[in-house]
């Protein structure tokens, strides 16, 4: 025990000086934009800083709940529902590893210490990000790569604006409201993506191979790689004003492939155990209740994403459609396509001498059928909020939150979805840096 001590206090040693080394505003800034920066999308593209050796920034995310919601279903479920109170949900937190490696190279690294869905630590993914190739030769391509850029690794996928603002386990200091939206579009993939950088324009071609979990057993699985892109313009018009539009596209292929763009989170949502009934399994085996995934294989889905900030008014929108095949299973398809569409809209207005208070409103509604002939299903959610950033590190949150589920067929008259709703409260303490 005396020697794991000794390890333990060398190792924090040795990461506290090297953080320190790396505090260079220039460096922290390359090494550690995934910090508590709000509206930040993709990094910067900025002047690769020189290169002295090799740098590491270590940083992290803890985030606690506390949640106050009441729910009912008008569904004839065979077991009541949960009997829920106001408590604390399990802390959750993140360890983050940012590695300059060479003039122009950054890795990544996220680690989920705790989550709803696994309670023990496990590595969520990382990426290795190229802006410079002085590796290779001194100035190979170098008028090329003031403008591009190479991104390599097993992480989310860049598809929509969205997953920038969302939660990601502990890190939920970027996101003014508690939770993501219904039809949470992230996934975590073995992906290759190439930039270029323009005057304002980005634009963005990826391809990932589809799969959430890894493996070179083919077996009988129809897997196949997934394409997509993105483009965007992105401006300080003014002083006060800065405008953001984009657009991205996904292609999914393979019946069985297992990214499911909706479905692969695997931290869970904030609003816990809303809707189960006491013959569900509790735990971390239903950690998405309150999202919604359509379950489509070999999809197309656009997002579109509109940010516009004016001194301290600020709006976020989602435009989403996704279409692709509900297989009636492993290896049969239907004999239609199915679509769903979905719509967020966030207004904040901050305000305070460095716009640490806030409030504001958002509404999310996703309908869509499974396929032709199939009844609708329909869930909107309305949400106000307000936060107080203590420090730039520090941010907390209070939601109120009201989810309604249509009386649709589609959900099954038994279960607690049909007719289902959730309300209430929930506060939240993050920390982020």
């Amino acid at each position: 025990m005396k020697t794991l001590w000794i390890k333990a206090a060398v190792l924090s040693t040795v990461l506290t000086s090297t953080a320190f080394y790396a505090q260079e505003a220039d460096m922290r800034d390359y090494l550690a934009p995934e910090k508590s920066t709000r509206n930040v999308f993709e990094d910067p593209k900025v002047e690769a800083p020189e290169y002295n050796g090799v740098k590491v920034s270590v940083g992290g995310d803890f985030a606690l709940q506390f949640q106050s919601l009441d729910h009912s279903t008008k569904g004839t479920t065979a077991a009541p529902l949960v009997n829920m109170g106001a408590d604390f949900n399990l802390p959750t937190a993140n360890l983050d590893l940012n590695a300059y490696l060479a003039k122009g190279i950054k890795m990544h690294l996220r680690t989920y210490l705790s989550a709803r869905h696994h309670n023990e630590a496990w590595v969520k993914g990382g990426y290795i990000q190229i802006d410079n190739l002085d590796f290779i030769s001194q100035g190979f391509l170098g008028g090329l790569m003031k403008n591009a850029r190479i991104k390599i690794g097993m992480d989310d996928i860049n598809y929509g604006d969205s997953h920038f603002r969302r939660t990601d386990n502990a890190k939920a200091i970027n996101n003014a409201f508690v939770e993501n939206n219904i039809m949470d579009s992230f996934t975590t993939q073995a992906f290759g993506e190439v930039y270029y950088y323009s005057n304002g324009f980005m634009g963005m071609v990826g391809a990932s191979n589809g799969k959430l979990n890894q493996t070179a057993v083919k077996g009988t699985n129809d897997n196949a790689p997934s394409i997509y892109g993105k483009l965007a313009y992105d401006k300080q018009l003014s002083e006060d004003l800065r405008f953001r539009l984009s657009g991205s596209v996904i292609k999914t292929n393979g019946l069985n492939t297992n990214g499911k763009l909706f479905g692969d989170d695997r931290a869970g949502s904030r609003y816990y155990y809303v809707l189960l009934t006491t013959a569900d399994a509790m735990g971390t085996s239903n950690f998405l209740t309150g999202r919604f995934d359509p379950g489509f294989k070999e999809m197309t889905a656009i997002q579109i994403n509109p940010f516009v900030k004016y001194q301290g008014l600020e709006f976020f929108g989602t435009y989403e459609h996704v279409s692709g095949n509900k297989p009636l299973n492993a290896t049969t398809k239907r004999d239609s396509d199915g679509s769903y569409n979905q719509i967020a809209a966030e207004l904040l207005y901050r305000f305070g001498g460095k716009e640490q208070f806030y409030v504001g409103t958002k509404y999310n509604t996703v309908s869509g059928k499974d396929y032709d002939g199939a009844a609708e299903r329909k869930i909107d959610r309305f949400n106000l909020a307000g936060g107080w950033f203590m420090t730039k590190n520090i941010l907390a949150k209070l939601e109120y939150v009201n989810q309604k589920y249509n009386e649709s067929a589609a959900w099954g008259t038994t279960s607690a979805l049909y007719g289902g709703k959730f309300n209430g409260l929930v506060f939240e303490a993050t920390i982020g840096f």
